[in-house]
């Protein structure tokens, strides 16, 4: 029987009608905008692209959107200093700076410079540390993206063996930490597969769970799953273009044969991609909330 579906896309949809009912409240009620930030250092077209979406997503749900578009040349002091006014800007609640940056500018040091207080993107080494413990204030999109799919979806974690192709700070160690706390929605065993793990396969045919976040195309192939596992795919590869010059878009395991094997599955795309931006604007309304007291 072919894998039910996951689609990341109804998901979102259903957390957005949340959120927006939220903001609404918050106006209504406190008097309470939250206000997003986003700062884009050059025009590559990829990065263009997902600030606008971000932007789109902020105005749809009432959240007041600062759109800062600055040229390549800008230097790291330039960067710091509009950061540092942003930190201080009641009307702002959460900053996102877009990657990768230029290269003369150091990613670490924008990062660190932003108030773990409006961290939106949950990237902060104050946040990171705060998810490892299980007091997070902000879960990095992706990963929180990565829950909720498997929460609404009715998948159970607890106690479920999850293995996880990935190491990356982006995704591979924050949803491991999730998923390890002794909470609901979690409390699985984790295991953390990269490029040294000896026998990949090993691991992945005991997968109850398995997320893979490998960067390659096809790397996941159905011989490495087991029958009736939820999948859940966070790669995004370009592997070409349509006549009409539209991106062809595929994830990091072999969908078509995987889908007849999983229980569950995400596409790609319409699977993990559409939570990342959702849960961005989940973080931006809880940071408005902390800073009014309110959380």
């Amino acid at each position: 029987m072919p894998a039910k579906i996951i689609s990341g896309t109804e998901v979102a949809k259903q957390i957005r009608e949340e959120i927006k009912q939220e903001v609404a409240d918050l106006k209504a009620r406190h008097n309470l905008v939250p206000g997003l930030a986003t700062i884009l250092l050059g025009d590559d077209p990829a990065s263009k692209s997902y600030i606008s979406g971000k932007e789109k997503a902020a105005i749809a749900l009432g959240i007041y959107s600062e759109r800062i578009d600055l040229p390549a040349s800008t230097n790291e002091e330039e960067l710091l200093a509009l950061i540092g006014r942003l930190n201080s800007d009641p009307k702002i609640h959460g900053i996102l700076v877009q990657v990768p940056l230029p290269k003369h500018i150091n990613e670490t040091r924008v990062l660190y410079a932003i108030d773990p207080k409006k961290d939106a993107d949950g990237f902060h080494p104050v946040n990171l540390g705060r998810l490892m413990i299980g007091d997070p204030d902000f879960i990095p999109c992706t990963p929180y993206g990565i829950q909720q799919l498997l929460v609404r979806s009715g998948i159970k974690t607890d106690g479920a063996e999850v293995v996880i192709v990935g190491r990356s700070n982006l995704v591979g160690k924050p949803i491991a930490n999730i998923l390890l706390q002794k909470k609901a929605g979690a409390n699985a065993t984790v295991t953390i597969c990269h490029t040294g793990t000896r026998d990949l396969k090993a691991h992945t045919l005991k997968a109850d769970i398995l997320i893979v976040a490998a960067g390659q195309p096809g790397y996941i192939t159905v011989d490495m799953v087991k029958e009736g596992a939820v999948v859940i795919d966070v790669g995004v590869n370009r592997i070409g273009k349509t006549p009409a010059g539209k991106d062809i878009l595929v994830g990091d395991v072999d969908f078509d044969r995987i889908k007849e094997k999983a229980g569950f599955i995400t596409p790609v795309p319409g699977g993990v991609g559409p939570m990342t931006i959702t849960m961005l604007m989940t973080n931006t309304v809880k940071a408005a909330k902390l800073a009014a007291g309110m959380a």
